[in-house]
């Protein structure tokens, strides 16, 4: 393994740099990365992850926020001539242009705990440019991203992850894995976008607006919280109780509103 040049991890930039061999071996047999596969990395820090990944394909692009760790990383890896790096911030990074008319990606990365959800949002809006995705993130949104309907992880981030895709939370990283450690255990998780989804919204916007609304106040109904948007009698007509709360509805249920909503908002009548 090549030496890894010395940086001090910036609190701005959220960096936790993993180091315990164990736990990469583990995560690399998790990728599967194969001859062929179009993979980008996301923050590869030191390169922790990103030799075992050079070392399987040959290939590999990275982004990197922290300008001061590129030079070390050409360094590191100036063997390999398929090794890109995009110096930027990965949130406004276009990853649709990136896989242009070649095949989808394949997206891993040790997220900083302070923009995970945000760019797994911008990942998943990115529609047809993403294979899968291996993330390191916080447990605690590895559990919601994972949760199911009626739990109290159950939210925003569930429905939204879980409308494009299957979740698949894999295995606990401990804060000592990192230097320096972080104060919160850490999972891995799989991401899989849905070849078809499995229940499609007639505007996606509109529905992750109406589930933003619907979650706004847990404790509250439907009723109260969608008022303004959909009244109780449409949810009865949908089949839904609107004396439920919002963490008790699916994924097919919120969409099932949202088409009813779409659909009336273009002066049509409901399917």
């Amino acid at each position: 393994m090549s030496q890894v040049p010395q940086h001090r991890a910036r609190k701005r930039f959220g960096q936790n740099f993993l180091r315990d061999p164990g736990i990469i071996g583990r995560i690399i047999r998790a990728i599967g990365p194969r001859d062929g596969d179009r993979l980008v990395e996301i923050g590869p820090g030191q390169g922790a992850l990103t030799e075992p990944l050079l070392e399987a394909t040959g290939k590999l692009e990275v982004i990197e926020l922290d300008r001061d760790l590129i030079p070390g990383l050409r360094v590191q890896f100036f063997n390999y001539p398929d090794f890109v790096i995009h110096a930027g911030d990965a949130l406004a990074f276009d990853f649709a242009a990136l896989k242009g008319e070649g095949p989808p990606l394949r997206v891993v990365g040790n997220l900083p705990y302070n923009i995970s959800t945000p760019l797994i949002v911008h990942l998943l809006e990115a529609e047809n440019a993403v294979a899968d995705m291996h993330f390191m993130l916080q447990k605690e949104v590895v559990e919601r991203l994972a949760a199911e309907p009626g739990g109290a992880d159950w939210g925003r981030l569930s429905v939204m992850a879980q409308y494009y895709c299957q979740v698949e939370q894999l295995f606990i990283v401990p804060p000592e894995a990192f230097v320096p450690r972080p104060k919160v255990d850490s999972a891995i998780v799989r991401l899989t976008p849905h070849a078809k989804l499995p229940h499609t919204a007639h505007d996606t916007q509109l529905l992750f607006s109406l589930v933003k609304q619907a979650f706004g106040q847990r404790r509250k109904t439907l009723r109260n919280n969608l008022k303004g948007r959909v009244d109780a009698d449409t949810l009865q007509a949908l089949g839904i109780d609107p004396a439920r709360r919002p963490q008790t509805l699916t994924v097919e249920e919120f969409v099932r509103i949202a088409n009813r909503v779409a659909t009336d908002d273009a002066g049509g009548s409901a399917s």
